[in-house]
């Protein structure tokens, strides 16, 4: 008997019909029989299936047509080949039977020879079927494992760690590239991780970089900004090329900016200031007059092509929820938690979470060193000659030296990080003069609101109206209340505008935004000593096109009058030559009648002609225009110890501060909090903080406080911490006999025992702990009652004026109307700050969860103090953040 080559269904009613192919086909294949069509539908489902049927036409009940139909109705036996067996007279039913998917028919009475062939033929093409079939799912299996391979080697999801608080996440599967989290000088960060890096495509130069930015739900951490979109956003459309006509990356797929509501609508309106500044309305409200605001206008369009466009002509949004949101093709975004995300894409996730651990900061994308820095009577300290896009260097600026004291010229990303390398406190800053709102002169705004005291604030209105305006629209607030953070001055444009003894002299120079060069003088004993800090420029060859016909031309005698203002003669003149569409170029001043010449503003090295025409400068060199003879430190500190002490005579200050000045290294360790010495040391220059890592505090050390008090009032409690020099920075030391003496004899000395202890408690707590200077946390304690609470005590919210609770010791709950506990506030933290802050009743309700002390503070001064403010700000956003649903 020959070996069965496959497996043969029969279904016939007929008995004789069935042993006659029987016996024609069994030695060859094995037969199974079915005597009618369900039992035919039940024997093909089963395992082993046949590899072919023949099957009668003409059956009782179920017909064979019928069974065909079934049969290849169902995707488990729609392969078998079917053969119709049919008598001779049926032949009309031929074409509906191969119709249905039959391959063949045989006629009765069956030809041995004839039905073996037929069957050896289709036995034949379904082995060839199934091998074929079989070669497909191994080449479709190995298809899906490459695809796999590559999916794999694609990255998709792959997360990296650009710095604290911020990530990249990719997928390039679904053409993802996303940006988490976008703190001021990311896209410096990116350029260092090689995420933002000079590509080629189709012979056209670009750089690489994110195509979707997720934003933190919280835009204040930690003391700065988390959402600065302005820059990344600029980095997609014009250097990415997503925007560019023509450009291989321009699509029509638009850059992509999500997260929660709020903060979406917040960076649209921040973003639009950035782009444009002012409305042709708000020129008109800062007063200037009609021809005026239509040149500023005509020249702010020509900037903008003609047109003022809505950032949602640009970029898209998704609000990011609770429930997964599609991000494009296929990838899902939710919020898990506050300020933590969930990014899935097919079967796989990754989780983000952007919140700032403590006392952490975002990174700096460039390391400064330290400097110590001589305090002379005017001179200019370089500390930025790079632009937005340097990831070397900080961007243009300066710091201005007049009379010992400091002024900043612009707020540039990083600028706390620039005066501790620099030996400079913020609370050693007098104030910032600002040329304009582009965030690579204004990010660094929120630093400067470190100190207890306003900053002064000098600008012309139209600047500071546009500044205000941006940071309103970032912070979604009134911008009234930037008059809150800063002690406001405001600049008339073209003369010499008095400025504390310093004479500065605002000039109008074309831009996106509304934007002052400014030049500043002082007398010397040959005449007056200039400075000139010229950014940010326009080419002369751009002016040239604004005077072109069309409806926005500039007249040429408007161009010229600018021209002529950018030679405005000057002893050192620091100059954007950054090129292109809104900066200047060095040619421009071959002819300029200036002394010195300092380029600055761009991201790359200077060329031969350009070098021809002007001089580099590096950070943290210094240029002296009027030198210093006087020692500035110790004066400051004798008006500062003249408000501590406003009872006494200047005669017993100025025998205070007859000791020595001590300098300190940065990275020092100076002393422990609990040492006792012969003497006291005051701050008076640099960055000092104090450490107790047993109890997780750190706060920095601002002008005027003491090290060292332990050794003259010993009944004060001692804390275990100790004191380190982040900067290079200088103390002066006061021999502690000499001052226990005096203060004795002044009937000073119990009074201030008493204040030193409360001090001590608010140096420990977060919001006090911070950068305020002895004689602010002295007038804090006028205004401090300590109370205890009970368990389960409501603590009474209202009062005129508003009143702050510090918890001193205990724990305290904050309750939503329902009373259902949304957060805890432990010893060291404080509630109340939604009086200070907001009219209406409080939405929280606030419990004794642990019995304890409370210190309540009610002082209608205390948003005059910057830090406060900003603080309290920040912690009543994240309040308000941890109330929502997650």
């Amino acid at each position: 008997m020959q070996e069965t080559q496959g497996r043969i269904l029969i279904v016939d009613d007929e008995r004789t019909h069935v042993e006659t192919l029987t016996g024609l086909l069994a030695e060859t294949y094995r037969t199974v029989v079915a005597e009618s069509g369900p039992e035919a539908l039940r024997l093909a489902g089963e395992d082993p299936k046949p590899d072919l049927i023949l099957l009668d036409v003409a059956m009782p009940g179920m017909d064979g047509l019928e069974v065909c139909r079934r049969l290849k109705a169902n995707p488990a036996t729609r392969g078998i080949t079917v053969i119709f067996v049919a008598e001779r007279d049926r032949t009309e039913d031929e074409d509906e039977g191969l119709g249905l998917g039959a391959v063949d028919y045989l006629f009765k009475p069956i030809r041995p020879g004839l039905l073996r062939a037929r069957v050896r033929n289709h036995m034949a093409l379904a082995d060839q079927s199934r091998v074929l079939e079989r070669q497909v799912a191994e080449r479709t299996q190995d298809l899906e494992q490459a695809k796999e391979a590559l999916r794999s080697s694609m990255g998709n999801l792959l997360t990296i760690r650009v710095g604290p608080g911020v990530y990249w996440l990719q997928i390039p599967e679904a053409g993802l590239y996303i940006l988490c989290g976008c703190p001021s000088e990311v896209v410096k960060l990116l350029m260092h991780k090689g995420l933002n890096a000079p590509a080629i495509k189709n012979g056209v130069h670009f750089e690489t970089g994110p195509n979707v930015i997720l934003l933190s739900d919280l835009l204040m951490q930690n003391g700065g900004f988390s959402n600065m979109a302005e820059f990344p956003v600029l980095q997609m459309l014009y250097r990415q090329g997503m925007i560019l006509p023509g450009h291989p990356n321009n699509t029509g797929v638009k850059p992509l900016l999500m997260g929660a509501e709020d903060q979406v609508e917040a960076q649209l309106a921040y973003i639009h200031r950035g782009n444009y500044g002012l409305s042709r309305e708000e020129l008109e409200e800062v007063g200037l007059d009609e021809t005026t605001v239509e040149m500023m206008m005509r020249i702010k369009l020509q900037f903008a092509f003609g047109r003022i466009r809505e950032p949602s002509e640009f970029l898209d949004t998704l609000v990011v929820t609770d429930k997964p949101q599609e991000i494009r093709n296929g990838a899902t975004i939710q919020r898990v938690g506050s300020n933590r995300f969930r990014i899935a894409f097919r079967d796989q996730s990754a989780e983000i979470d952007l919140n700032l651990p403590k006392d952490t900061v975002y990174k700096s994308p460039y390391p400064l060193g330290f400097h110590r820095v001589p305090r002379h009577y005017f001179a200019v300290l370089h500390t930025g000659e790079g632009d937005g896009w340097d990831p070397e260097r900080p961007s243009m600026s300066s710091v201005l030296m007049f009379q010992g004291r400091f002024y900043l010229i612009d707020a540039i990303p990083g600028v706390l990080n620039v005066l501790t390398a620099m030996g400079i406190d913020i609370s050693e800053v007098e104030g910032i003069f600002h040329t304009h709102a582009h965030d690579d002169h204004f990010a660094g705004l929120p630093a400067l609101i470190q100190t207890d005291r306003r900053l002064k604030y000098y600008a012309t209105p139209m600047v500071r109206s546009s500044v205000a305006k941006k940071l309103a629209a970032l912070m979604s607030f009134d911008e009234d209340k930037f008059n809150q953070f800063f002690e406001i001055h405001d600049l008339e444009f073209d003369v010499w505008n008095q400025c504390g003894g310093l004479e500065v002299r605002p000039i109008y120079s074309p831009h996106p935004v509304e934007t002052s060069l400014l030049l500043f003088r002082t007398l010397a004993e040959d005449g007056y000593r200039t400075y000139a800090h010229w950014t940010d420029l326009t080419s002369f060859a751009v002016l040239d096109r604004m005077t072109n016909p069309g409806p926005f031309a500039v007249p040429r005698e408007q161009v010229e009058h600018i021209k002529a203002s950018y030679h405005f003669p000057a002893d050192l003149k620091k100059l954007d030559i950054g090129g292109g569409m809104i900066h200047g170029m060095a040619q421009d001043f071959r002819g300029d009648p200036s002394g010195r010449r300092i380029l600055a503003h761009l991201s790359r090295d200077l060329t031969t002609e350009e070098m021809e025409i002007g001089s580099e400068s590096t950070f943290g060199a210094l240029d002296i225009l009027i030198p210093g003879e006087q020692d500035y430190r110790r004066q400051r500190a004798f008006y500062y110890l003249r408000d501590l002490f406003p009872e006494i005579s200047d005669d017993d200050i100025r025998m205070l501060i007859n000791g020595p000045i001590v300098k300190y290294n940065a990275g020092s360790f100076i002393r422990w909090e609990s040492d006792v010495h012969d003497f006291v040391e005051m701050t008076i220059c640099g960055d000092i903080v104090y450490l107790d890592a047993d109890f997780g505090i750190r706060y920095h050390l601002g002008f005027g406080s003491f090290m060292g008090l332990q050794g003259i009032f010993p009944e004060i409690q001692s804390d275990e911490g100790g004191y380190r020099s982040v900067s290079h920075s200088a103390v002066l030391r006061i021999p502690a006999r000499m001052l226990r003496i005096f203060l004795e004899n002044r009937g000073l000395y119990a009074n201030l025992a008493g204040v030193l202890e409360q001090i001590r408690f608010l140096r420990h707590t977060w919001l006090f702990g911070e950068q305020t200077s002895f004689v602010f946390l002295a007038t804090l304690t006028r205004n401090l009652e300590t109370i205890r609470v009970e368990q389960g005590s409501w603590i009474e919210m209202t009062g005129n004026p508003p009143v702050l609770w510090l918890v001193s010791s205990g724990r305290v709950a904050m309750c939503d109307p329902t009373d259902a506990v949304v957060g805890m506030i432990e010893a060291g933290g404080f509630f109340g700050e939604w009086a200070y802050l907001n009219s209406g009743s409080c939405p929280w309700r606030f419990r004794m969860e642990e019995s304890g002390d409370l210190v309540r503070l009610s002082w209608a001064g205390l948003l005059d103090a910057p830090i406060i403010h900003w603080k309290m700000l920040e912690t009543l956003q994240k309040r308000a953040s941890l109330a929502q649903p997650a």
